[in-house]
């Protein structure tokens, strides 16, 4: 039975400060990473989509939390096609043409940024999310698997946001593609219709976006806006057992944003998870609730 880890999709929102969900005396970047690592043992890295991190935050990262904790990592945008501001690359970097040849050299350093984490064992994987005007066919597999050549012996996911890639008369076509390239499939659950997701790697991500009716319309605060009910949750249950029974590990990542929601959703998951009596790590000095 695969190992089952449960977060958030960040842990600095600005929403998510003001929530009150962290408790007082966790005013500093140290402690609610460390607060935020009792509750879960896995979390998503979302700011080196925005800009390149340094070893040294990523070091500090890997210090704050203990063994067995694990980061997923966003691919910075310029690695995955969407559109980088010239201020988000270095500055020696901001005249040169936007080709390959800035994105070997941009990958190099997000690499190297994050090797602490991968040497201190917290790295769940690289988390490639691909934007919707990426759709299936040669020219797009093949920017895929030169992504994934560049970083040869790292966890590799990939997220497509054109469900196209997932419809069932392409389906076929992406699982075999992403098998090819060890590559992690990685589900979401959106307003999108939702198709089935294979296992293609050891790891099983599942990404919960939140079912708000602007998802492809709204402001950011629009589009993740949502506050999942157990029903909604419930649904997932089946397929996380199932996947469990060929995964070695799985992902439950929650993005839906905007105050507390998010964890407040990780934390029903997890409840639920209990009750059906599918195992699943706590945080890290989490004590398991007794009593009725």
């Amino acid at each position: 039975m695969a190992d089952i880890l449960i977060g958030t999709c960040g842990w600095t929102d600005p929403h998510l400060l003001k929530s009150g969900w962290y408790p007082p005396g966790t005013g500093t970047p140290e402690k609610r990473l460390r607060h935020y690592a009792t509750r879960f043992p896995l979390v998503e890295a979302d700011s080196p989509y925005y800009a390149l991190p340094s070893p040294r935050t990523t070091t500090h990262w890997a210090e704050r939390t203990p063994p067995g904790f694990r980061f997923d990592v966003k691919a910075f945008s310029l690695l995955t096609g969407h559109p980088t501001r010239s201020a988000a690359l270095p500055p020696d970097l901001r005249a040169h043409p936007r080709n390959e040849t800035l994105r070997t050299e941009v990958w190099a350093r997000y690499a190297e940024a994050l090797a602490p984490l991968l040497h201190s064992g917290r790295l769940g994987t690289l988390l490639f999310q691909y934007p919707a005007s990426l759709h299936p066919g040669p020219e797009a597999e093949t920017f895929i698997r030169t992504a994934r050549e560049r970083a040869h012996g790292w966890p590799f996911a990939v997220e497509f946001r054109d469900p196209a890639w997932w419809h069932p008369d392409h389906a076929p076509r992406t699982t075999a593609f992403l098998e090819d390239l060890n590559a992690t499939a990685v589900a979401t659950d959106t307003p999108d219709p939702r198709h089935p997701v294979p296992v293609t790697t050891g790891l099983t991500i599942v990404r919960f976006h939140g079912r708000s009716p602007h998802w492809r319309t709204g402001t950011k605060e629009d589009r993740f806006r949502h506050t999942y009910t157990e029903q909604e949750l419930e649904e997932w249950l089946p397929h996380i057992h199932s996947a469990a029974t060929t995964a070695t590990e799985i992902h439950l990542l929650f993005n839906n944003c905007c105050g507390d929601a998010s964890p407040r959703a990780a934390e029903t998951m997890r409840e639920l998870l209990t009750r059906r009596g599918i195992p699943h790590q706590r945080g890290a000095t989490e004590e398991t609730p007794t009593g009725p």
